[in-house]
């Protein structure tokens, strides 16, 4: 069981909505799942999706929301595509669904972020609510910044700010390659790797700096040859999905011996590609708790989400982040109204399941929150991945303080 600490912070947030809607409690709270539920990158959306419902679950199980209301997580097919993101968000608006939640692509993101802010200026009667747990271009909590907008996931910035530490921690290190996918996110990691690394370390240089088409690569072979060709001593990506899997397995083919550092080399069959090759190798910047920091609930929530799904694991804890602090927020406000939701968010604090304290930025809605360098093993494991034996174990963390990057927002509210 979750333990009784985190119910009882939940459980006094209840308690305001009890008397507030009585006669909606078997009225479900509704949230559009926007995300990829088909094509190469159909296995992270699906184990996203099912980490939401799972979610959803522990919280209705505590007495959901308003005194009663179940939360109801639904399925939106995007296939991480952002034209058909907006046409699923027709259909969430109509079917009168007031929140959604997104993740997977920026690219999709900055195509929501602009269309839902446009449809509640034009309908204010119908307006929707942006959770994002993982589109982490920073331009969407900076320039692009809106208030109907949440982030839930350390932006690429402060997370390439972490890896490039490490990085620059390596007085050996005098060359990188960086490598990622040609789109908002991809970009800019690149451009945040440069950065970073010109103020850090300008020693090191940078031997290549290449993007490739998003989803449609299916042999990264080639681009193994240039990065071996290059004299690299590592690799700078933030790959993700079938990207990540398809370089992953290139690299091992081909014998590349160099450390990688990573946003998302983890779970969903990419574990299981690294194997045995990337032991102490492959790092990778994130949240949560990861082996070696969990704690009795931690470990619990991952033996019962894996009781119900056995081939999957349980890896985007900002799934569970994202819902439980929208729970606490409807409580706040008293409502499921969008404009009244975001008012409670706006600076609300939250200790997670395995004791980070984060807390919403009212300023651009960025969340703040401690970041974590994560390095692949087969040692010191309570949890693996792929049920491969092997897994992450946290090698440094960086506090929510330390993490924080300043912000251009300037923000519109209603």
């Amino acid at each position: 069981m979750i333990d009784r600490r985190q119910f009882g912070r939940l459980a006094a947030a209840l308690a305001v909505g009890l008397a507030a809607m009585p006669a909606l409690a078997a009225d479900p709270v509704r949230i559009a799942f926007i995300d990829p539920l088909s094509g190469p990158f159909a296995a992270v959306g699906t184990s996203g999706l099912r980490q939401f419902q799972f979610t959803a679950d522990e919280i209705n199980k505590a007495g959901g929301v308003l005194g009663g209301r179940k939360l109801e997580v639904i399925g939106f097919d995007n296939k991480v595509s952002p034209a058909e993101s907006l046409i699923q968000l027709k259909r969430v608006i109509g079917e009168g669904i007031q929140f959604i939640v997104q993740g997977n692509s920026s690219g999709v993101a900055n195509a929501l972020i602009d269309a839902v802010a446009k449809h509640n200026e034009r309908e204010p009667d119908k307006r929707v609510l942006y959770l994002n747990y993982s589109a982490v271009d920073p331009s969407l909590t900076n320039e692009k910044c809106s208030y109907w907008h949440f982030r839930f996931d350390a932006n690429a910035d402060m997370k390439m700010n972490a890896l490039t530490d490490v990085i620059a921690a390596d007085k050996k290190m005098k060359a990188v390659y960086i490598i990622g996918q040609d789109y908002s996110f991809g970009k800019a990691v690149a451009e945040a790797a440069v950065r970073d690394l010109a103020l850090k370390r300008p020693d090191i240089k940078i031997v290549g700096n290449e993007l490739h088409p998003i989803g449609k690569v299916k042999d990264f072979s080639p681009y193994i040859a240039k990065i071996k060709a290059s004299g690299a001593q590592a690799v700078i990506t933030g790959n993700w999905g079938a990207d990540m899997l398809g370089l992953a397995k290139a690299a091992n083919d081909a014998g590349l011996d160099i450390p990688f550092y990573t946003y998302y080399a983890a779970a969903n069959g990419i574990t299981k590609a690294i194997g045995a090759g990337g032991v102490n190798k492959v790092r990778l910047v994130g949240e949560g708790p990861g082996n070696g920091k969990s704690n009795a609930a931690n470990l619990d929530l991952n033996k019962r989400y894996k009781k119900k799904w056995p081939d999957e694991d349980w890896t985007q804890p900002r799934t569970h982040t994202t819902l439980w602090m929208l729970a606490m927020a409807i409580n706040k406000a008293k409502s499921t109204e969008p404009a009244k939701v975001a008012a409670a968010l706006e600076g609300l604090t939250y200790t997670t399941l395995w004791g980070d304290i984060d807390t919403m930025r009212a300023s651009d809605h960025q969340l703040q929150m401690p970041v974590r360098i994560f390095v692949h093993t087969n040692k010191n494991l309570e949890t693996d991945l792929d049920n491969s034996g092997f897994g992450l174990v946290t090698e440094s963390t960086v506090s929510a303080h330390t993490a924080s990057t300043p912000t251009t927002c300037k923000m519109q509210r209603p």
